[in-house]
């Protein structure tokens, strides 16, 4: 995954989790790179979280809400490409997000759906998506969609007015919302566990809680069915979205083994949440 091209979701491990008992013994860290937040995001998830190295930008990417179609929900991502924060929103947007906890929140997108073509003048954003998202048309959700990615491009800097078309479609969808759309985040939520492991490779590297907004974790433990704990170090990603844990027996773990989660977190508008369950663990290769 190049992450100049890619929005960062689940980051490469990059600082120990202060809240797991541990204590840093190296020498004092650089100063933290800036991340530009917008003001969507800073709305949603408060001040954006430090990076590593390089230039970040933070901003929200607003999900039709299945349960509420008048409604969509906002959910953080980052990127370092400033140059396409615009296409790679809608991109991401268009691929939807039926994930872990989130599991049928938000409208299902028209498969094959994509952007033909996205051209900005003076403000105006004009959006051409593909035939595909016809179905949407036909099945009443269309308007729903546009909505959510009206104000996902209405909150970056310039832009005051969107247009959107099909391909193929005389209809044309404008910007005729406002913000009152936007449902308001509740606590934090874990998304799921996922190990990763190297191409080709038989054994993993990490297991990763990852959660769905940037939070300081106050309590994080994987255990096994029996409430065995894993031994290992856990670390803290990039952006705050996961703690990572560097299993001292990588061969312990299995595509689809049960791994129990005790974890309480706070995230950076003081919402708080913790959670005691079981996952199924996925197993991915990078």
């Amino acid at each position: 995954m190049k992450a100049t091209h890619v929005l960062i979701i689940l980051g490469l491990v990059v600082t120990v989790i202060t809240g797991c008992d541990k204590k840093q013994t190296s020498a004092p860290p650089a100063l933290p790179a800036k991340i530009i937040a917008t003001a969507a995001y800073e709305k949603s998830f408060g001040p954006a979280p430090t990076a590593d190295k390089g230039m970040a930008y933070a901003f929200a990417i607003y999900f039709p809400s299945a349960k509420e179609p008048s409604k969509v929900i906002p959910f953080p991502f980052f990127t370092f490409d400033e140059a396409s924060l615009k296409k790679v929103a809608v991109e991401r947007l268009l691929s939807g997000m039926d994930i872990g906890s989130y599991h049928g929140e938000f409208l299902t997108m028209p498969a094959g759906t994509r952007i033909v073509s996205l051209n900005e003048e003076k403000g105006s954003v004009t959006l051409t998506l593909s035939k595909e998202f016809s179905r949407a048309v036909d099945d009443k959700t269309a308007e729903s969609v546009a909505r959510a990615i009206a104000l996902t491009l209405r909150q970056f800097k310039g832009v005051s007015a969107v247009s959107i078309l099909v391909e193929g479609n005389k209809n044309t969808f404008n910007d005729n919302v406002d913000e009152s759309a936007i449902l308001t985040p509740g606590p934090p939520r874990l998304l799921g566990v996922t190990a990763m492991r190297d191409k080709g490779a038989k054994d993993i590297e990490e297991v990763n809680a990852f959660f769905d907004r940037p939070v300081n974790i106050k309590e994080l433990k994987l255990l096994s069915k029996d409430g065995q704990p894993f031994a290992g170090d856990l670390f803290h990603s990039v952006f705050d979205m996961a703690a990572v844990l560097k299993p001292k027996e990588p061969s312990q773990f299995k595509e689809g083994m049960p791994i129990k989660v005790r974890w309480k977190v706070i995230d950076k508008l003081g919402r708080e949440a913790e959670g005691d369950s079981v996952w199924l663990l996925e197993v991915k290769a990078h």
